[in-house]
């Protein structure tokens, strides 16, 4: 992972290229970030980098003085990556030294919680006919066979909980990069709700 960056989601809209075609685009509040840790193999048997997004009024004590040990003020979300570029405790990074218009990126956030689901909504699944005497409707359908194995094979799609899950969507391009505003522009649609906490990464697959 090379390019990092922590944002919230603002919302969707759209923008007109120059030919006038319609871009769906979401629109990302990103950074800015602040180094507080510098890892090494040396001392962390690893290489990486935790930066430090979004003011918070009060924290802990042990995270009070590792906030204090590099200059930086109480945050509230902490997170790391291994950057190709170094970084120094207390150094603030902006997502335009990150990302750069024409970027391929993968986005990371928790999708819209949808309580309880049936299969037809949770798994895509068809329903059964509506009339003619039919006494399957939107049920989960054949839980098996009989005696053998007797029981419901593990996977099998069902009704339950649908929604608040880890989601990362691949290949986003980005539009428009505003370093003053801490703004990212995204091409596509991108997971959970308005407000939601996103992580933006360099993408690990390229489109062929």
């Amino acid at each position: 992972m090379s390019q990092f960056m922590l944002g919230r989601k603002a919302g969707m809209t759209q923008i007109f290229d120059e030919d006038g075609v319609v871009i769906p685009v979401t629109v990302l509040e990103c950074g800015p970030l602040f180094v507080v840790q510098k890892k090494s193999k040396e001392t962390d048997g690893y290489e990486a980098v935790k930066v430090a997004f979004e003011d918070k009024k009060r924290v802990n004590r042990p995270k009070q003085g590792e906030f204090d040990k590099a200059g930086v003020s109480p945050k509230r979300i902490m997170r790391e990556f291994c950057p190709e570029q170094a970084y120094e405790p207390g150094q603030e990074i902006k997502v335009s030294d990150m990302f750069e218009v024409g970027d391929s990126v993968d986005v990371s956030g928790v999708s819209k919680g949808k309580g309880y689901q049936g299969a037809i909504k949770r798994h895509g699944q068809s329903r059964g006919p509506m009339s003619h005497g039919s006494k399957y409707h939107r049920g989960a359908g054949s839980m098996g066979s009989t005696s053998t194995p007797g029981k419901v094979l593990k996977g099998k799609k069902l009704p339950g909980h649908m929604g608040s899950e880890r989601v990362t969507v691949q290949n986003l391009k980005v539009v428009q990069v505003d370093g003053e505003r801490n703004i990212l522009v995204i091409r596509g649609a991108v997971p959970g709700p308005k407000g939601g906490l996103l992580e933006v990464k360099t993408s690990t697959k390229t489109r062929g």
